[in-house]
């Protein structure tokens, strides 16, 4: 093998070990348990999440609760579009608060929190 081949190589593998990484950290998904707790208490609040399942966003807002998010209030928008015009869902995700107060966007959990008074739990 020449020099140039044995670099060749040497990419190759550093590129199928990065995608291997990113794979298998993408598998990873939060215990079913974790945010149990917090998810029923942000239910418990009235504060739901109007969303598409076509959305990115309300993707990632979903897999931040793992399985826990069966207990968070979802509304479909495009499954319930009344409801959502009636909301004023301009873009998603949307969470309303039993207020009214709308937070448009990806909140994260720890900005949940603070808007709910949820607690996260320890890591």
């Amino acid at each position: 093998m020449t020099q140039k081949n044995i670099f060749l190589l040497i990419i190759g593998l550093l590129i199928l070990g990065t995608i291997a990484t990113v794979l298998l950290r993408a598998g990873k998904t939060v215990p079913s348990t974790k945010y149990d707790a917090f998810a029923q208490c942000l239910a418990s609040k009235k504060l739901t999440m109007y969303g598409a399942v076509s959305c990115s966003f309300c993707k990632k807002e979903k897999a931040n609760f793992g399985e826990s998010f069966k207990y968070v209030s979802y509304v479909e928008c495009p499954e319930n579009p009344n409801l959502c015009l009636e909301k004023g869902i301009k873009g998603y995700p949307t969470w309303i608060a039993e207020s009214g107060e709308k937070y448009v966007g990806l909140q994260g959990l720890e900005k949940l929190s603070e808007i709910s008074s949820c607690q996260l739990p320890l890591n």
